[in-house]
């Protein structure tokens, strides 16, 4: 399954007549996003997360050779159009992927505003895959009214239970060949900024660690940045050259642990992604922190474990990225303990929520900087710039877990 602590969105669809849009220029618009955690696919976080790095660093090889050529899943017999409730609830939002589809969990439902653009439309996740019909229609996101957006419309879709499907904000690029007509698909930021509402092709993504399944404490900033979200400055490095991590929004970095700067894992590129939950590094990289950690392999979740002593002396990571060190502390390495039996683990038990990629560094994406990172430090997008930003928050060094 695809989504397990997840940053979640609320997406309608336009009735029958298309509302007038409201065109805020000039201004970010600033949406609620809230994360759940998805207890029935716990057990395979880690499955889940490797399975998704799997695909994406194939698709990004792929980038360049024949990703244009549509991947038609032909084995699959698909039932006609599907008439049931139209309103649509939580959409992923995920950067690591950029196509917007739903029904997945709610039907949708074709009204005067629906257009068919007689494409099909397959995407591939890992852990889970979808495949329908492309159309556009109005799309309302908070404030935003989206006249003219790309949706895809599943008439098939498997991993996403507890969710209606994705909203991709990631690389425009990503969306070639996935529809039957080939060429790039319009994500709801490129639509945005066509439309009037942003000026900026940007978002920034603000959360708070929590320990609760399901809680809306996360911020979407469309068209700009929140400071009220962040500490300092934020500092921009552009996305990496270095393929397949260049397909998405990737950087280079590199890791030490500790205040004696063991090298965990040295310069290299990987990719940021709200879709993923733990931070996944690569193998050689991980058998490094496990050494430096003292931790051991737990075969119930498949992520490290540590005893109380050994989180008592562990020590904060530190993630190099451009010019600027990021701390990584000790509470921050490890899985919300009120959350351990939610993946199968001991109750008191503490687990490391660095993980293995499942491949050796050197193949050009070594790590994912997934949500767990990300929810301790402010996080911009800027598409246009092609660069990402980075910032702390006041949760920086919390101990939440």
């Amino acid at each position: 399954m695809l989504a397990h602590l997840l940053p979640l969105i609320t997406l309608s669809i336009a009735t029958a007549v298309a509302a007038k849009p409201v065109v805020i220029r000039e201004s970010p618009v600033t949406l609620p996003i809230a994360r759940r955690f998805n207890v029935t696919a716990a057990p395979n976080l880690l499955k889940a997360d490797q399975a998704r790095a799997k695909v994406l660093k194939e698709q990004g090889l792929a980038r360049g050779k024949d990703a244009a050529s549509f991947k038609k899943a032909g084995v699959f017999d698909l039932p006609g159009n599907v008439e049931t409730d139209h309103d649509i609830d939580d959409l992923i939002v995920d950067t690591g992927s950029s196509n917007t589809w739903v029904g997945a969990g709610k039907a949708y439902v074709q009204t005067g505003s629906s257009v068919d653009t007689g494409d099909e439309v397959f995407v591939e996740y890992g852990s889970g895959l979808f495949i329908g019909e492309e159309y556009t229609d109005t799309v309302t996101l908070g404030d935003l009214v989206l006249t003219q957006q790309s949706i895809g419309v599943a008439e098939l879709a498997f991993g996403f239970d507890g969710v209606d499907g994705i909203l991709g904000i990631g690389p425009v690029d990503l969306t070639e060949g996935t529809t039957s007509s080939g060429g790039p698909i319009p994500t709801v930021l490129d639509t945005a900024l066509a439309e009037g509402f942003i000026s900026d092709e940007l978002v920034g993504v603000s959360f708070e660690p929590t320990t609760e399944l399901s809680v809306t404490n996360g911020v979407l900033t469309f068209g700009g940045t929140d400071s009220s979200k962040y500490t300092g400055d934020i500092a921009y490095v552009p996305v990496t050259s270095t393929s397949p991590a260049s397909a998405y929004v990737g950087i280079d970095q590199s890791i030490t642990y500790g205040s004696s700067g063991t090298t965990i894992l040295s310069s290299t590129a990987g990719i940021t992604d709200t879709g993923t939950t733990l931070v996944l590094i690569a193998s050689d990289a991980l058998a490094a922190y496990q050494q430096a950690t003292g931790a051991v392999s737990d075969s119930a979740t498949g992520l490290l474990k540590i005893t109380q002593e050994q989180f008592d002396s562990l020590e904060s990571l530190f993630f190099h990225i451009g010019d600027n060190t990021y701390e990584f502390t000790a509470n921050a390495q490890i899985w919300p303990r009120a959350l351990n039996t939610a993946i199968g683990g001991d109750a008191d038990g503490i687990y490391l929520i660095v993980a293995d990629l499942g491949t050796d560094s050197g193949e050009g994406l070594d790590f994912i900087d997934g949500f767990s990172f990300l929810e301790r430090f402010y996080y911009v997008w800027d598409v246009a710039n092609a660069r990402v930003g980075f910032a702390t928050t006041q949760f920086t060094d919390a101990t939440t877990n």
